[in-house]
């Protein structure tokens, strides 16, 4: 029995390690594009699935149960021989410790997708240099994605994920495709990026960290506790609005979190939420309806 269990811990770390970090969902939707052969969408559904999934994109080890669950659903609005153009909506959830529960994080939507592909064109991305604009869309995203999670589990630790999709923003920026550069509009890649990591939108991350780690994981052992902390950090988003009220971070983070923000203060322990309800409707008036729901 002990050569058994010695055996079992032995090889424990090899059955249990993942180098792949992502858990990702990649759906092609190709309705609105007027094509009669679907094969073309098909292979690049199972090439993006692939891609994304079996790709390392840090020097971590993953245990299986860590893998950050996310999707990315490409519309596509038009194709033409091996040009594809669309939109791509990102997202992904964070579980929270000692639950079952699947938090979502990010819910983005990019409207500005462009690239070339031919039928069984190997994806491959590299650090240091620009291999395609489709490869360098889905590496930025793959990185913004861990940058996120990261910081939702210690303060700033996403630095090292953002820092790789600055430098594919900076390498894509020579390809001429739209969406990189800081004139192509005021709500891309190059100012997703750029704003992150900002001193300027500091509290983004701040609240990511503190409404995650110390609000939502302590929901099960302490939800008095885990709610307060909730509501301190979307307070302090309350700084980030008055200084840049139409900062597209704050519209980031709530496109994630309304929901989910109705259903955490419509249950459980009451908190005094008057306040919060006050800010809400401040500096996220888009979800106006949802506040109110909340009594």
């Amino acid at each position: 029995m002990r050569k058994i269990l010695f055996t079992f811990l032995l090889i424990l770390p090899l059955i249990k390690m993942d180098s792949q970090e992502l858990n990702a969902q990649f759906v092609v939707n190709a309705d609105l594009v007027n094509q009669t052969n679907q094969q073309i969408f098909q292979t690049l559904e199972r090439s993006l699935n692939e891609f994304v999934n079996s790709q390392s994109w840090s020097n971590q080890d993953f245990f299986p149960q860590e893998k950050i669950t996310c999707s990315f659903v490409l519309n596509l609005t038009n194709y033409d021989a091996s040009k594809f153009e669309g939109t791509l909506q990102i997202q992904s959830q964070r579980t929270i410790f000692d639950s079952n529960y699947d938090s979502p994080v990010l819910n983005f939507l990019d409207k500005d997708i462009s690239f070339t592909y031919q039928e069984f064109q190997p994806l491959f991305y590299s650090p240091a240099s620009y291999e395609s604009n489709l490869v360098s869309l889905i590496s930025f995203y793959a990185y913004v994605i861990m940058g996120i999670n990261a910081d939702s589990l210690q303060l700033k630790a996403g630095d090292p994920f953002f820092e790789q999709a600055q430098r594919i923003v900076n390498l894509s920026q020579q390809s001429g495709a739209i969406g990189w550069k800081q004139n192509d509009s005021n709500r891309n890649r190059f100012w997703l990026i750029d704003t992150i990591r900002s001193n300027t939108f500091r509290e983004y991350r701040e609240t990511l960290y503190t409404y995650h780690r110390k609000g939502l994981d302590s929901m099960t052992k302490a939800p008095m506790k885990g709610k307060n902390n909730i509501i301190n950090a979307i307070l302090a988003l309350e700084d980030l609005y008055d200084r840049r009220p139409n900062a597209m971070l704050l519209q980031m983070f709530f496109d994630a979190k309304a929901d989910e923000i109705v259903n955490l203060f419509s249950d459980g322990p009451k908190v005094d939420f008057s306040r919060t309800s006050k800010i809400l409707k401040k500096i996220a008036p888009f979800y106006q309806p949802q506040w109110k729901q909340i009594k």
